[in-house]
């Protein structure tokens, strides 16, 4: 979530990928720059920091900059393959360390009013368009990241699709939920992985912009919060296959 994301980003990630043998990154990148989109030059800032391959969500398509990339399938960056004026096909393959995952990104149908301009295919009939289009590559594993407002829509997907994808990572809140596990028929998932960014803030935003809108009805405009501690929230999942997990890890940490 803007600068400061990058920034703990910057911190943690490079010691962390070493002391947890990492193959593959792959981060939500839907808020990076300035907390809406994402600049090429940021999305390479990230990659310096060792972020592989970049998600997005509803906020992706404001910055045009990036469109040649999502639309490049060799580029480590897609949008939600179900919003309709999203360039891009929404789902893409990285191959790192001898690994080839396939790793795709829903908008999930329910966000707050107003909140989703653009159009959207049902999430649920892409989901099973893409996998089924991709059934028979042999791969490493399978990613899916579902953006979203409702934590039962978010949930639903992770157990419409146990047992046929690696993993379902839920995100748009901003705020962790500590739910990560491993369902029944094998598929590690999370309602909402959280964000990095400030930690005494609204979602990143400073209170003050917050407080007016929602006390006072005042249309005031989102001021990100750059002051205080930062916060680093992600999951480390060990993939057994493309339809199953051996373990998800919450990490969360704070400086």
């Amino acid at each position: 979530m803007g600068e400061p994301g990058i920034e703990i980003v910057g911190k943690i990630l490079p010691d962390l990928i070493a002391s947890k043998s990492i193959d593959l990154v792959i981060a939500q990148g839907e808020n990076v720059t300035d907390g809406k989109g994402m600049s090429p030059s940021d999305m390479q800032r990230l990659m310096d920091c060792g972020v592989d391959f970049f998600s997005g969500g509803n906020h992706t398509p404001k910055r045009p900059e990036i469109y040649p990339l999502l639309e490049d399938n060799a580029s480590p960056v897609i949008g939600p393959a179900n919003m309709t004026d999203c360039p891009g096909r929404g789902w893409k393959y990285i191959e790192k360390s001898g690994l080839k995952i396939l790793v795709i990104c829903l908008l999930a149908d329910t966000f707050s009013s107003g909140h989703l301009a653009p159009g959207k295919e049902n999430p649920w009939q892409v989901i099973d368009k893409i996998l089924n289009e991709n059934k028979n590559v042999e791969r490493s594993a399978t990613v899916v990241d579902i953006h979203g407002d409702y934590s039962s829509e978010k949930r639903v997907m992770g157990y419409y699709l146990d047992g046929r994808v690696t993993a379902v990572v839920g995100d748009h809140w901003h705020v962790p939920t500590a739910d990560a596990m491993v369902l029944p028929l094998g598929t590690a998932h999370i309602t909402d992985v959280g964000m990095c960014g400030v930690l005494h803030s609204s979602l990143g935003v400073k209170f003050e912009s917050i407080i007016p809108r929602l006390r006072d009805n005042i249309q005031t405009r989102n001021e990100l919060e750059t002051a205080g501690p930062r916060q680093f929230n992600a999951v480390l999942i060990d993939a057994a296959d493309s339809m199953h997990s051996h373990s998800i890890e919450q990490i969360q940490i704070i400086l």
